[in-house]
């Protein structure tokens, strides 16, 4: 049974649908009104506050947080800075990934770590000979995601400090009020934007004053349907959507190399030793993987030309689509779509999309399947590099 959050009794009251998904046993607004669009027009116009609590969290501590950390991702540990946020994978030994999210170094031998699924047992697994201790913090801390343009002058205005200075993918303590906050600069949205880490004794009054304060600057909440429409503009991945983690594969089809969803640039097989690395190296030495994530723009004549076919107006979801969708080349399956959606912004279908290797590189033509009145057929697509949408005010 699904229980909400802390921020719940606030986004109760909000929510006019009583539209709620799940997400890792907490309830999740899919939507707070009639539709998303308004919400999506928030994160990329103005500012929006998206609940992240649901997402696991993790304080590992000790004087080998560092090093139990190095044995599990795939990134260098020994590099990071104070203050500093990796983005990162975590695989099996064989390279395959279990699992990706964040690492925060919030002080010399302290990190704070967020995934998806639980990992609580996988981390102290590798934590053999090691002195560290790990926290579950996944119930008593919040998160809240302040995405979109304003999202800083929002910032400023709650705090009274600027946070120009404060660099893509670092993180910082302040106060809101009397509240104790960690902000992070990070988020889902491919979008200027802060994640705010808050006691969730606290997240209330957090939320309260996040929003007397972003009034004059158009926030608004958000659910998961205009978050998951940003993500795929942005190019970002979902577990469960994109890849398979290793601990729910079924198949050898399932599981998947951090080289096969986009994530090789976080991937350092100079450092001596994590879990997967000889698997990965392996892979690397006989010309990578099988697969490769692309970004792909489907033709909107072609999909005009399948409900033609049958006397209607074109009509497409406004809502991403998770369901996978062949991709072919001269009738062989050469890949699927993954997640696929009317991108508001760039006014174009495009999709995230798996494809066997050779098929990756930009211009490359493909045809989706596509269904009309149950009839199926099949729309040009081509593919284009990822992200689709790529804002410099997410990095300035």
């Amino acid at each position: 049974m699904s229980v909400g959050t802390a921020f719940f009794p606030r986004e109760a009251g909000l929510n006019s649908k009583q539209a709620w998904g799940e997400w890792a046993g907490y309830y999740a607004a899919a939507v707070y009104a009639d539709f998303h669009d308004i919400e999506y027009n928030a994160i990329r116009e103005a500012a929006a506050a998206i609940d992240v609590s649901p997402l696991y969290k993790y304080e590992v501590t000790g004087p080998d947080a560092g090093k139990l950390l190095d044995r599990i991702v795939t990134r260098d540990i020994s590099k990071m800075a104070m203050h500093q946020v990796y983005y990162t994978p975590w695989c099996d030994e064989r390279g395959k990934v279990i699992d990706d999210g964040t690492v925060t170094r919030v002080g010399n031998s302290e990190y704070r770590v967020t995934s998806a699924d639980p990992n609580y047992r996988w981390f102290n697994l590798s934590g053999s000979g090691l002195d560290y201790s790990i926290e579950d913090v996944s119930e008593t801390l919040s998160g809240l995601a302040l995405q979109g343009p304003m999202s800083r002058e929002i910032l400023e205005r709650a705090t009274g400090n600027s946070w120009k200075d404060l660099r893509y993918f670092r993180e910082r303590p302040t106060e809101i009020g009397d509240i104790q906050v960690d902000v992070t600069r990070t988020g889902y949205t491919g979008d200027l934007g802060y994640e705010l880490w808050v006691a969730s004794d606290q997240a209330v009054a957090l939320w309260d004053s996040l929003f007397d304060t972003g009034a004059a600057f158009g926030l608004r909440p958000a659910g998961i349907r205009a978050l998951d429409v940003s993500r795929v503009e942005a190019g970002l991945i979902l577990i469960e959507v994109e890849y398979t983690s290793a601990k729910h594969a079924l198949t050898e089809e399932q599981q998947y190399s951090p080289y096969e969803i986009g994530l090789g640039p976080f991937v350092d097989l100079k450092k001596p030793d994590f879990t997967g690395r000889r698997a990965l190296a392996t892979e690397q030495r006989n010309g990578g993987p099988r697969r490769r994530l692309a970004g792909i723009e489907i033709s909107w004549a072609g999909i005009e030309g399948l409900f033609a076919k049958h006397d209607l107006p074109p009509e497409v979801s406004p809502m991403v689509s998770r369901e996978p969708t062949p991709l072919y080349v001269t009738g062989t399956q050469v890949g699927r779509a993954t997640s696929t959606t009317w991108s508001p912004n760039l006014k174009k279908m495009v999709a995230i999309a798996s494809v066997d290797a050779g098929y990756e590189s930009p211009g490359t033509p493909l045809e989706l399947e596509w269904t009309v009145e149950g009839e199926r057929g099949r729309v040009e697509a081509t593919v284009v590099p990822l992200p689709f949408l790529d804002l410099a005010r997410k990095r300035a």
